[in-house]
C-alpha cells in the first residue's frame, strides 16, 4: 500500500506534544488558502469540518488528513510529507503558539506507486457504486 502522506519523526514527536496539550483527537487539512501558504495546519475537533469538497488522504500520528479536492487533483502525483520547522507557521493551526510550523514538502510518486495508487482508487470506487449503477 502506498502512503499519500507521511511524517517525519519530528512531526510526529509534535504532534505527540499536542495530544498531550489539547487531547487525542486532532486532525489536519492541507490548506490551500493565501494566508496559510498551503501549510498543513492541526486543528481540534470542530474547529473545521471536511466535507464533500475534501479528499482523506490518510493518517499521520493517529491524526486523520484531509487536503480539498481541488488542491488534491493538483497534488495527486506527489507523496505529502509532512515535516516541522522552527517558527511560526500559519495562525489558524494548533501548534502556532509552540514556536514551531508543520511544513509540507513532497516527492514524486514512481509510475509503480502511481499504477498502484489507480488501481485502489478503482477498487474503491467500485466497492462504493450502487448496485444500479453497475
Amino acid at each position: 500500500m502506498v502512503e499519500r502522506v507521511i511524517a517525519t519523526p519530528a512531526a510526529l514527536a509534535l504532534i505527540e506534544h499536542l495530544k498531550r496539550r489539547h487531547g487525542p483527537h486532532l486532525m489536519f487539512h492541507q490548506s490551500g488558502g493565501c494566508c496559510d501558504n498551503s501549510a498543513a495546519n492541526c486543528y481540534l475537533p470542530g474547529e473545521i469540518t471536511p466535507g464533500a469538497g475534501d479528499v482523506l488522504l490518510g493518517e499521520i500520528g493517529g491524526c486523520a488528513f484531509y487536503i480539498g479536492r481541488s488542491q488534491y487533483a493538483g497534488w495527486r502525483h506527489t507523496q505529502l510529507i509532512i515535516d516541522v520547522i522552527e517558527g511560526h507557521g500559519g495562525g489558524f493551526s494548533l501548534e502556532g503558539p509552540e514556536g514551531q510550523a508543520f511544513h509540507t514538502r513532497s516527492r514524486v510518486f514512481s509510475a509503480a506507486e502511481l499504477a498502484a495508487l489507480d488501481a485502489e482508487d478503482a477498487a474503491l470506487a467500485r466497492a462504493v457504486e450502487h448496485p444500479r449503477d453497475r
